[in-house]
Formats: structure tokens, sequence, C-alpha cells
């Protein structure tokens, strides 16, 4: 990505798909290029916990509500200590933010942070779009990366954005994640003590282990099983993150699975655990973000409003138990949109996982008892 410093300027911007067709609008943010798989996310609030989820790394997110930037930007709710999205597409940005927490306004932050979006697009062709053809390599141009009339050159603008890396077979975890082991301590009484391996974890995640009473030790995407054991863990979690679940090893998955090790995975960790049980995972065709995606827990037939951010999925069988090398396993969950594998159980070990993010950073707090029954998978192993 490379930037110009022109500030708030409005220059004209264009938005490219590999597949031909351009959007025009203004330029939003930074000035520039940028280039990414671009995917839309229908959460209508929650825009900061968006930018910042490390799992959108490498992804342009054009957001179908249509006014954004309203309540600003505060130094709250960052979910990690950068925004990860490589572009931003809003319809009708917020001109004044207002709310009592904001400190600036969201063009300003992604400015500062030196994020190419545009605006003035619109959002719903564009959305419909991704919906047909599915998600797809974009680019957005503005200020220099338009010179000399390259605004109205979709031929040339084209062939950059098919010049990209592909989504598929990226291998993005040690991008996001930390490069050294931190620790959350538990609020008030220590109970448990948690490994969690940083594949793109959200900063409420270990936040929401630890109001149950759980030091959490968060460790490199690169970490062995050796450094998991270091911790002498009750349990193992594996995060949300970023690119191809096929590309990730397995040697630790594989090691916690067999030493019987309480495992609960989201997102990201979900389709880690479907591939160590022998399942496949393949490509959406425009993959679920949002904060409002109906799952149905198949245990209890409970229905749930949860925040999604995938673009992969595991291919494990709804109606049928499975035999795997660690026991026998079931499909938890489905997305009652579209009957996507949405979360794993094994029959015969305490290892559970799910394809969505229960710690409602931004979105409902239907999927908190997740957190719950993790600790109860512990209680019960170290009883």
């Amino acid at each position: 990505m490379t930037l110009s410093t022109r500030g708030a300027a409005k220059a004209p911007a264009v938005l490219v798909l590999e597949d031909g067709r351009s959007f025009r609008g203004r330029a939003y943010g930074a000035e520039g290029e940028t280039f990414g798989e671009a995917v839309f996310s229908t959460g209508m609030t929650g825009y900061q916990e968006t930018l910042t989820d490390p799992s959108y790394h490498r992804q342009v997110v054009v957001m179908t509500a249509p006014h954004i930037g309203n309540t600003g930007i505060n130094d709250e709710d960052d979910e990690s200590g950068r925004i990860w999205v490589a572009g931003y597409v809003v319809r009708d940005p917020a001109r004044i933010p207002s709310n009592w927490r904001s400190r600036r306004s969201l063009d300003e932050e992604l400015l500062r942070q030196g994020i190419v979006g545009i605006s003035g697009v619109d959002t719903r062709a564009l959305t419909r779009h991704l919906r047909e053809r599915g998600a797809m390599r974009v680019g957005i141009f503005s200020g220099d990366a338009l010179a000399g009339g390259a605004l109205d050159d979709d031929t040339a603008l084209t062939a950059r954005v098919k010049e990209a890396p592909l989504m598929k077979g990226a291998n993005l975890s040690a991008e996001v994640a930390t490069t050294e082991t931190y620790v959350v301590p538990a609020v008030g009484t220590k109970r448990f003590t948690v490994a969690a391996l940083d594949l793109g974890i959200k900063g409420m995640t270990p936040h929401r282990m630890a109001e149950r009473g759980i030091e959490v030790h968060v460790l490199p995407a690169t970490a062995t099983a050796e450094d998991v054991y270091a911790v002498e863990p009750d349990g193992v979690f594996l995060s949300n993150g970023p690119g191809d679940p096929a590309t990730a090893d397995l040697t630790v998955v594989k090691a916690v699975l067999e030493r019987g090790t309480p495992l609960f995975g989201i997102c990201f960790g979900n389709q880690l655990l479907g591939r160590a049980l022998g399942f496949g995972t393949y490509k959406l065709k425009y993959g679920h973000r949002g904060i409002n995606q109906p799952v149905q827990d198949r245990s209890t037939g409970k229905v749930e409003v949860t925040a999604h951010n995938h673009g992969f999925a595991v291919d494990a069988p709804l109606d049928q138990i499975s035999d795997t090398p660690y026991g026998r396993a079931e499909v938890s969950h489905v997305c009652l949109n579209d009957n996507v594998v949405e979360g794993l159980r094994l029959l015969d070990r305490p290892v559970f996982s799910v394809q969505y993010h229960p710690e409602a950073a931004a979105g409902p707090h239907d999927a908190a008892y997740l957190f719950d029954r993790f600790t109860s998978l512990m209680e019960g192993q170290r009883a």
C-alpha cells in the first residue's frame, strides 16, 4: 500500500474489482492505493471493533449499513493495537461524530493510520455484486495513484488488482499474532489457567475469560506444544484469525487432543480443530460477516444471534456422528441462513468449538454462555 499526505481533501477515488466492475466515489481516510479481498459486513454498529479485528487482515471491508462514523472513534473499544482492514468502503460517512466517548472522527482515524478508503459508493449494488459473484480481489485508488488519467483507465487498474495475492492459500496468522507471550490476569480469585494460542485474537476474548476467574497466557501463533504446556494450563484456547485454515500447522492442536486437555476454539480455531479431526475446510462464496447471524445450538435447540467474521468453513456431515482419531465428533451448531457448520463437539473428550465470536465485541451477548461451558469442562477435568 502506498499513500499520499493530502490530509482530509476529498479527492476522486475509484474501486475496481478483479472482474472489471468499478465504482467511483470520493477518498475517505488516507489517499493512495490499497489491495485486498472485497468482503461485506452487515453490522449496523461496532465499526471500530471491525476495523481493529485482526481477522480482517488483507480484506477490504464494504459496510452494508449506509451511514457509518456516527459515533466517531474512542480510546476504549479497539480489539487490537491497530486497524487491520486493508481498505474501507462506505456509502454516506458521518460529517460530525456525536458520542460522549468520541475522541476523533472515523475519517481522521483512518487517515492517521494510513488506511485507504472510499465513500459515496452504492454499497447496495456492490454488496449484491459480491453476493452473486463471490468475494474477490479489489483495489481502491485515489490521489497520486490516479495521476495521469488513471481514474478513467479501468483496464489498467483491473490488471493491477489481479496481481494481488489470493486469500485462498494465504497463511496470515503469524503476521497478526503477538510475538511475545503475555498474561491477562484473572479478575478476582484465580480459578484456572488457560493457554490461548493467538492466531489473531481480539482483546475482549481473554477479558471474557478473565471475568470468570481464568488467568490467560496468550502465546504466539508459532508456539510449540512444549510452550503451551510450560504454563501448566487447565485448558487450551484456539483464537480467531485471518487466512486459509488449510495452510496452518496442526501439531499443537493434535498434541492437545492426544493429552485430553479441555479445548475451546472459535472461528479460525474451529477450522483448525475440524482439520485435526480429519474434516476438510472450504472457502465460502462470500462468507459471514456481521453481528446478526442466526445460529442454532443443536444440543438445546436454542437459536442465538451471533457475531461472525469468516470466509472459510468446516466440511463436516450435519446428519451423523463421525468417528475421528480422537473419538466421536458431531456438529454442535449450524447457521440457519445456509446450513454452514458453526460448531463442533467431541463426545469422548472435553473439546468443542464454534465458528463465531462469543466475546460479543461488538455484537449480541447470546453466546456468552460458551465461556461458562469451557469453565465447566475444566472443572470436570479437575474433578
